[in-house]
């Protein structure tokens, strides 16, 4: 974390500097160019390839209400006219010629982008890359080209039977920050993308002090540090901190118990939604892997919770999540409920909730069961680099490289009195956002006006 504060302040003084992070992996090397670039290669020489990927501090958590989606726009105009190939057109031949596998992905808390091409194109890929994160043009015909593209993604939401209780569950667990959780974004917001929308995300977001480019693959760290520094090199820092000049709002945190219903004549099942507000990388980031081993704890096929919801008949499914955020990460039920047992699957759920602190809900067993699940899914992940360089980024964009190369080391750190504290801080009799999914005939055969007739 000293490493990152010292970067920004040299780079806001506008004075050159070169860092190495310490304690890597073997196979990992890492510098930080006198731009403020961080650069991670990972050698792995099994087969003739690389990837090449660049990861942006953007995504849906930058986005007020009028930018809803636009960071996933974004995303989708990278693929296109640049200053050195005019049009979409010329960007995909060129691809063909590198032997190159794209695409990119908008989250809440970065946007990536990932080229895989044989090694010995490595040079062409990186020059490839550079136009394209740096002089992008934003052809107005292009955009208007890719507005039913995107939009299209929506729809295609749309037609989930879930999507309208997520998208509700969204506005009660975030008011008016939702756009700030939903990389989708808003269907006018996406119609009404412009060139200039575009150009102030860039000079909000694309700088290289707000950047890690990531090569992994058959390849060699010193000349790969000697290309990057050659082509990346005079890509010029922004001279601020982008979060201090464009500083994310803190969500309000939710007073009261909120409760909804919501309908779809797509719904086949009744389906519900139930969250609390949880930790995040800034404030709690202990809590983060806590909670992703209680939640795997309370996953498990042999846990409590599966036994007495999903094996006694009360649910179809019941599973627990928490997603790891920069501002406030998000712990969320999600179950499918009998339809003729939904007030008994809520009261034993109640139950559970409130044994969840207690020493005897789950055994020292069922603890270690859960660090190596997460163990093995991260190490299951480690396998293939091409793919791996996703999480890599994810991790930086999150907190640093070492959050996620201590991920597995953080996790079997977690104690019993750990998820004690983290279920009485985030869980247990604080207010939560509940709501069920249901079809406008099942609302009506089943007389559920309002979600409190199923606590009574």
């Amino acid at each position: 974390m000293k490493r990152i504060l010292i970067t920004l302040v040299v780079l806001i003084m506008g004075v050159p500097c070169l860092f190495a992070q310490k304690n890597l992996p073997e196979g990992y090397y890492f510098k930080t160019l006198p731009n403020g670039l961080d650069v991670l290669v990972v050698i792995d020489k099994s087969v003739p390839i690389a990837t090449i990927e660049i990861n942006v501090k953007n995504g849906a958590y930058t986005e007020s209400a009028e930018y809803s989606g636009l960071s996933h726009f974004y995303e989708h105009m990278f693929f296109k006219a640049n200053k050195d190939l005019p049009s979409q057109e010329a960007y995909i031949e060129r691809t063909k010629e590198l032997g190159i596998s794209w695409n990119g992905t908008t989250s809440t808390n970065r946007v990536n982008y990932f080229f895989t091409l044989p090694s010995s194109n490595l040079d062409e890929g990186l020059k490839f890359m550079n136009s394209a994160i740096r002089y992008p043009l934003f052809l107005e015909q292009e955009m208007t080209n890719e507005h039913p593209v995107v939009n299209g993604e929506f729809q295609r939401g749309e037609s989930s039977p879930e999507f309208n209780l997520y998208y509700e569950f969204q506005e009660k667990m975030w008011g008016k920050d939702k756009s700030r959780k939903i990389p989708i974004g808003d269907h006018d917001v996406i119609l009404s993308a412009t060139p200039e929308k575009m150009r102030t995300i860039q000079q909000k977001y694309y700088w290289p002090n707000n950047s890690l480019l990531i090569v992994a693959g058959d390849v060699d760290q010193n000349d790969v540090f000697t290309r990057v520094e050659s082509i990346f090199g005079d890509w010029q820092p922004s001279g601020f901190n982008p979060f201090e000049k464009y500083p994310i709002p803190e969500f309000k945190p939710i007073k009261e118990d909120i409760y909804f219903v919501t309908t779809s004549p797509n719904a086949q099942a009744p389906v519900i939604y139930i969250g609390w507000h949880g930790p995040d990388t800034r404030h709690d980031v202990q809590a983060t892997y806590t909670a992703d081993v209680f939640s795997t704890i309370v996953n498990l096929e042999s846990s409590k919770f599966s036994k007495e919801l999903v094996d006694a008949g009360l649910a179809l499914e019941a599973s627990m999540y928490y997603s790891t955020d920069i501002y406030t990460g998000p712990i969320s039920i999600r179950i499918v409920p009998h339809p003729e047992k939904i007030k008994e699957c809520l009261a034993k759920l109640e139950e559970h909730i409130n044994m969840w602190d207690s020493d005897k809900y789950y055994t020292d067993e069922q603890m270690e069961a859960a660090k190596n699940q997460l163990a093995i899914r991260e190490k299951y992940n480690m396998e293939q680099t091409s793919g791996y360089t996703h999480s890599l980024g994810y991790n930086w964009a999150l907190k640093d490289l070492d959050y996620g190369f201590n991920y597995i080391q953080n996790n079997n750190k977690v104690t019993r009195a750990d998820i004690k504290n983290y279920v009485r801080k985030y869980i247990k009799d604080k207010p939560r956002v509940s709501g069920i999914l249901l079809s406008p005939g099942m609302k009506t055969a089943m007389n559920i006006n309002k979600f409190e007739d199923l606590l009574n």
